[in-house]
């Protein structure tokens, strides 16, 4: 508590003290930096004098002066005053560094000045004060001048410190322009690279864009080729569809034309049906008496044959009131007129068995007759009547049933090779399980038959080309057909498929083509005679068809044998059988007049652009001996004329030209003695 005490008292005593009195400013320099300017030595700058000049013009005015001093008082200050114009004087002045040029540098040197200046009036100015203190009396000017320069002095140095506070203003704004200059030009570098950055990603996204749009362009364009294509496809697809709509079109009226035709021809069909049935009816007389059957009663046949012609009259009414007959209705139609032919057939044979009944009578009556004259007469006039009967009989019967026996050799002879050329492809015909034989099969029999089929009456000058296709195929070569290479050495038993499967094709278009149109029997003919004559083999097969389909062409007539089912007998008679039914006499008639025809083509014509040097394979002579052999049978109902008119209509203007005299021997033979054989 003492220390603290002690303390207090000697901070009170320094406060009473002068020093403790004196007030100072806080701006003004502390700590060591004053002791040390205590402890230095006075010593003006070189430009207190100018200085001092300056201050002393401008504070004169405010001295009074009639301010008094005492030597001792201005021995100092005299001498202090000699010492500031000593540096205030012209050679001073003269080498002052100050100039108007240099504003700042002679700021810098005033506050230089002013603080020495203080500093040293500070020193002073404490020993005046000390000076004061001691002795009022002897110094009683000197406080009031110093306390002036003093205050002068502290005025002189805020203007510096305020003239310093602006220059470090102006350097401060100096600094800071340099600064916004250096910020602005950053700013404008930065602002550049902002520009340059915006640039680059103006031009970026520019380029962006364009590849967008390029793309979007080319998936534009390739959107656009896809539709293309898809309207290509679909331009495609509608005009498959016209077509074929077309093309339905097209069917549909070529059905509707052929479903006319045929329409129109059974039409026909169907009135030459009724036709015939009411010439058959006609037949058919309830009032007709026969001389030797005068009782004989027709009424139960005219009453059929009337409801027969009613019911076909009917039928045709009712088609025509539908438009066209139906298959149906002809098949109706025809079975009529097949009921009203057996209905005929029935009345001729009832008149016939009734005849030939009387007739037995009579004869059995005239031979007993005979028989008691003979009784009475004697056994010369037993004889005569018997021989003669038995001479008329013989003249009556002089005609045969069977063909030569030479013929059936020749017959035989030719189904038997064409039985060894089935044999001899066996393996072709019985491909079920190779289907490259199979193959082979279909294009061998396509490459001979399409050709055959390709012959028609208009064909032209096709005939030569068909001939050079079918010829070269016999002879090995390849041939086109259907788009494929086809040549018989593909397969062994290749050329003999094609010789049997070629010539059952010859008779085929026989039965087929030349029936519906007859002139078409040439055309076919001069081909495979020109065939025939190459290669022979065919022929044998072509005669070895024909006589199996047409035995009347050999002529033959096949007998009925024991064991012979009926239906493999009218197979053998030429007549066509499908599901144990026998076809029409009409057709059997026209297919057995197209195969005859051209069977009578073929031995008169050759190839034009053959080997004419050599005789025919089947000529003339073969026709000839034909149309003998079948005037030395006896006739057949319906056959046998038709084929030797269609033979006679074909060949018989070759076989006069080539036989003459003989030929119409025989007409008259035909007319006299083989006509009269149908009654």
């Amino acid at each position: 508590m003492e220390a603290r005490r002690l303390r207090w008292e000697t901070l009170a005593a320094l406060r009473a003290s002068s020093k403790g009195r004196l007030s100072y400013c806080r701006r003004w320099p502390r700590g060591e930096d004053i002791l040390e300017g205590c402890m230095s030595p006075l010593v003006l700058s070189p430009y207190s004098g100018w200085v001092l000049d300056r201050l002393i013009g401008q504070s004169a005015q405010e001295i009074t002066p009639s301010r008094t001093s005492t030597p001792k008082e201005s021995t100092p200050h005299t001498n202090q005053s000699s010492s500031l114009e000593k540096i205030a004087s012209p050679s001073h002045q003269g080498s002052s560094p100050l100039s108007p040029a240099e504003p700042s540098e002679a700021k810098l040197l005033i506050l230089y000045l002013v603080t020495d200046f203080i500093y040293v009036l500070t020193t002073q100015g404490n020993d005046d004060l000390r000076l004061v203190e001691m002795d009022q009396e002897v110094f009683p000017a000197v406080l009031p001048s110093k306390v002036t320069e003093v205050e002068g002095c502290i005025q002189l140095y805020e203007e510096m410190h305020r003239l310093k506070g602006k220059e470090g203003l102006r350097q401060r704004q100096e600094q800071q322009e340099q600064m916004v200059r250096a910020l602005y030009d950053l700013a404008s570098e930065q602002l550049k690279r902002f520009d340059e950055l915006k640039e680059l990603k103006q031009h970026q996204e520019f380029q962006d864009l364009q590849e967008v749009m390029e793309k979007s362009s080319k998936e534009a364009q390739g959107q656009q080729e896809k539709l293309k294509e898809e309207h290509r496809h679909r331009a495609k697809v509608l005009n498959l569809k016209l077509r074929e709509a077309e093309q339905q079109r097209q069917r549909q009226e070529e059905l509707e034309r052929l479903r006319k035709e045929e329409g129109q021809e059974r039409l026909r069909r169907l009135y030459s049906i009724q036709e015939e049935v009411l010439q058959l009816n006609q037949q058919i007389d309830p009032n007709y008496r026969h001389k030797d059957l005068p009782r004989f009663d027709l009424s139960a046949y005219s009453n059929r044959g009337n409801q027969i012609c009613g019911l076909v009259s009917g039928l045709i009414r009712a088609t025509s009131e539908r438009g066209f007959p139906t298959p149906v209705d002809v098949a109706n139609t025809e079975r009529a007129l097949q009921e009203m032919r057996g209905l005929i057939s029935s009345m001729q044979q009832e008149i016939a068995a009734a005849v030939e009944e009387k007739r037995r009578r009579d004869e059995e009556e005239e031979r007993q007759k005979q028989e008691e004259l003979l009784k009475k007469e004697q056994m010369k006039a037993q004889t005569p009547a018997p021989a003669q009967q038995s001479g008329g009989k013989q003249q009556k019967e002089g005609l045969q049933v069977k063909a030569e026996e030479s013929t059936m050799q020749w017959y035989q002879q030719l189904q038997d090779a064409a039985e060894q050329c089935v044999a001899s492809f066996s393996e072709i015909s019985n491909c079920k399980d190779n289907n490259e034989v199979k193959k082979i099969k279909t294009d061998l029999q396509k490459a001979a038959t399409i050709p055959v089929s390709q012959i028609s009456r208009i064909a032209g000058s096709q005939l030569r080309e068909i001939f050079d296709k079918i010829n070269n195929l016999l002879s090995g070569k390849p041939v086109q057909s259907g788009g494929r290479t086809v040549s018989v050495t593909q397969h062994p038993q290749g050329l003999d498929f094609v010789y049997y499967k070629l010539a059952e094709k010859f008779v085929n278009q026989g039965g087929e083509e030349v029936a519906s149109h007859h002139d078409a029997a040439f055309p076919i003919a001069v081909v495979a005679s020109g065939i025939w004559e190459i290669h022979p083999r065919v022929g044998d097969l072509f005669l070895a068809h024909l006589h199996k389909k047409c035995p009347y062409s050999v002529p033959f007539y096949p007998a009925l044998k024991e064991g012979t089912s009926m239906e493999d007998y009218q197979r053998m008679l030429g007549y066509q059988v499908k599901d144990s039914k026998m076809e029409e006499q009409d057709h059997f008639l026209k297919r057995m007049s197209g195969m005859i025809r051209l069977y009578a083509a073929i031995i008169q014509l050759r190839w034009p652009y053959g080997n004419k040097q050599g005789t025919h394979p089947h000529g003339l002579n073969y026709g000839w001996r034909w149309l003998a052999q079948m005037l030395n049978m006896e006739p057949l109902a319906d056959v046998t004329a038709t084929l030797l008119f269609d033979f006679l209509e074909v060949c018989g203007n070759a076989l006069m030209k080539q036989y003459q005299i003989q030929f119409w021997k025989m007409m008259l033979l035909i007319r006299e003695d083989y006509f009269p054989r149908y009654d």
